[in-house]
């Protein structure tokens, strides 16, 4: 037992004794007992309340008119789901297959997240941050480091943050160094600083020029050798053309935005290898992969273990992080912020990634892969008898994606409406052609909701 473990045992505290009070385990069961029975009102996709439909329309103007922007999707939760299932406030249910583009993981309404939750309720805390962090975090910050084989962690309360962390440590070690090497079609974020890496010029449209950013071609595996002799050949020109003037590379294994398309071990090892002999850091984005392929993280998939500097998580993982190694370690007062995270958050974090690791998920015969090989072999099937209307499916572990129709993006997003409508919630990904994409839950799907969603899948391509 390690000192940590006995402060959380300790008798002595009074935060000990009240978890361990025989009332609130009885408060707990009641409560999940509630949510079960309720649960079992949703089985399967329902279509819209007729007595709901007006009032929600109002009030999705309302939202759309406050936010000063038009959701992408009518999607208001009532607060209640169950596994990929989720209820809408108009009454629908809807399989949902993109999980909050890939945060709800876990489903709605899933019990071990809900306990988590109350436990986080007693805590005297709602948020944990600069000044006052609790054991939460200590707890979730050690499973990352012993997964990762990292040297430090620093929790964050969105992606974006992370990444901008890393950026800042890199920039910081890399001094005077001021450019960053990027692929082409990546995303890193919204923020003033990163979305002007994100490869997507819309994003930054009226911003300040803040840094600068040079792309590498990506990965093609219908060119396997054509594309990487072309990344190399680009990485070579930028670093001839600004010597010494690049503090990091900013990588992603699997392009989320960009299409869920994904390199080779041998890919990204051969820019790996340039970039350490011209003392660039290697920034692992995992904001979206973290989590959904056969390893827990994905520069372990791709053998990367020994080549990172820096990885940055999110998601999934409820509470986000920039880990770095020892080398990377910044000076006092580089990372700093208000807020980690919500209690409920880095606990419900904590429980979805030690499930994870010790629930069966990972590996080639896991959860991840059985999801994966199953999506893919019933999606194979809908291009076999409809080759005309989809194309793929692409995508790795629970990242998945097809081409439907033609690919162009106005046809695309219109099909995806259409899914949305039918009871599929999808989103788009990447351009030319544009796919549609599932961040799947690993940790409430089932065979049956997939052939669920692939029925819904053929009957829209076919309407």
């Amino acid at each position: 037992m390690n000192a940590l473990e006995k402060l959380l045992k300790s008798n002595i505290l009074a935060a000990n004794r009240l978890q361990n009070d025989p009332r609130i385990e009885q408060a707990k069961q009641l409560v999940l007992s509630a949510v079960q029975d309720h649960q079992q009102q949703i089985t399967g996709i329902r279509s819209a309340n007729p007595e709901l439909k007006l009032d929600y329309q109002q009030v999705i103007d309302f939202y759309n008119q406050a936010r000063g922007g038009k959701l992408w999707y009518p999607y208001l939760g009532s607060g209640i789901g169950n596994g990929a299932l989720v209820e809408l406030l108009d009454g629908s249910v809807k399989y949902d297959f993109i999980s909050g583009i890939g945060v709800h993981y876990w489903g709605h309404s899933h019990h071990a997240l809900i306990e988590a939750s109350i436990d986080a309720a007693l805590s005297d805390t709602i948020m944990q941050g600069h000044l006052q962090q609790n054991a939460d975090s200590i707890e979730l910050t050690e499973i990352l480091l012993l997964a990762s084989g990292l040297d430090h962690c620093f929790l964050s309360s969105s992606g974006a943050m992370a990444n901008e962390n890393a950026l800042k440590i890199a920039f910081q070690k890399n001094y005077p160094a001021y450019r960053v090497l990027a692929f082409e079609r990546c995303f890193v974020g919204r923020t003033l600083a990163v979305s002007q890496i994100t490869d997507k010029p819309a994003f930054r449209e009226g911003l300040p020029h803040t840094l600068s950013v040079d792309y590498i071609p990506y990965f093609d595996s219908t060119d396997p050798e054509g594309s990487t002799h072309r990344a190399v050949e680009t990485l070579k020109k930028f670093i001839t053309r600004y010597p010494k003037q690049h503090a990091a590379m900013v990588m992603e294994f699997v392009q989320g935005e960009g299409g869920f398309y994904h390199g080779t071990e041998n890919f990204f090892k051969l820019l790996i290898a340039i970039l350490k002999e011209n003392g660039i850091a290697v920034i692992a984005d995992e904001v979206q992969t973290f989590g959904r392929l056969p390893y827990l993280f994905a520069f372990q998939h791709f053998g990367l273990t020994h080549e990172i500097d820096i990885v940055t998580i999110g998601k999934l993982s409820q509470v986000c992080a920039t880990l770095f190694r020892k080398s990377y370690l910044p000076k006092p007062g580089l990372l700093s912020q208000t807020f980690t995270a919500a209690t409920a958050a880095i606990r419900a974090g904590k429980i979805i990634i030690q499930s994870l690791m010790h629930d069966g998920y990972l590996g080639s015969e896991g959860k991840i892969s059985q999801i994966q090989n199953y999506f893919h072999e019933k999606l194979e099937e809908i291009a076999k008898r409809h080759p005309n209307l989809l194309k793929g499916p692409f995508g790795i572990g629970c990242m998945v994606a097809f081409t439907p129709l033609n690919g162009e993006q106005k046809t695309v997003q219109e099909f995806m409406q259409k899914l949305f409508d039918a009871g599929v919630i999808g989103f788009v990904a990447g351009s030319n052609p544009t796919r549609a994409r599932f961040l799947v839950p690993a940790g409430a799907i089932t065979h049956k909701d997939i052939d669920h969603v692939c029925k819904i899948i053929e009957d829209t391509l076919q309407s």
